[in-house]
């Protein structure tokens, strides 16, 4: 059986804490990955000159976005990730502070699968997070991977 892996790209010390204690709470034992930026998850995903990315059997089965994020933009990172043959398939979700509906909009045009806009309090967080938890890593049926050619 093949470990389920989150990678949440997060630049927020207190949400990325957050978010593992509301794993937690909700018995989400899947390994998470985080990339504390958006050049940093794109490396992870597509790697650099000097090394290369994830295999594509090892590349997350859920993408946790932030839009308010350094060196590249959450809908920058998006962008990529639907431009790329290997992760195009990633089923993405954007949770943000963000109420912009702009920045809803252009989520869904550039093929996020969900919007989800962080609760405040952390009892609606935590259940937020179960409820995806829940449809994306158990319910769902995860894309066929992208074979390279």
């Amino acid at each position: 059986m093949t470990t389920k892996t989150i990678l949440l790209i997060e630049d927020n010390a207190s949400d990325i804490e957050l978010t593992r204690r509301a794993l937690d709470k909700s018995h989400i034992a899947n390994h998470l990955i985080v990339a504390e930026d958006g050049q940093q998850a794109l490396n992870l995903l597509h790697g650099t000159a000097d090394r290369p990315g994830l295999a594509p059997d090892r590349l997350p089965t859920l993408v946790l976005l932030d839009l308010k994020l350094p060196r590249l933009d959450g809908l920058e990172v998006l962008r990529h990730i639907r431009n790329d043959p290997r992760t195009h398939r990633l089923p993405v979700v954007i949770l943000t502070t963000s109420k912009e509906e702009q920045d809803v909009a252009a989520s869904y045009d550039l093929g996020v699968n969900s919007y989800i806009r962080k609760p405040v309090d952390f009892n609606q967080f935590a259940h937020a997070i179960q409820n995806l938890g829940l449809y994306w890593l158990v319910l769902n049926e995860a894309p066929p991977k992208v074979t390279a050619p």
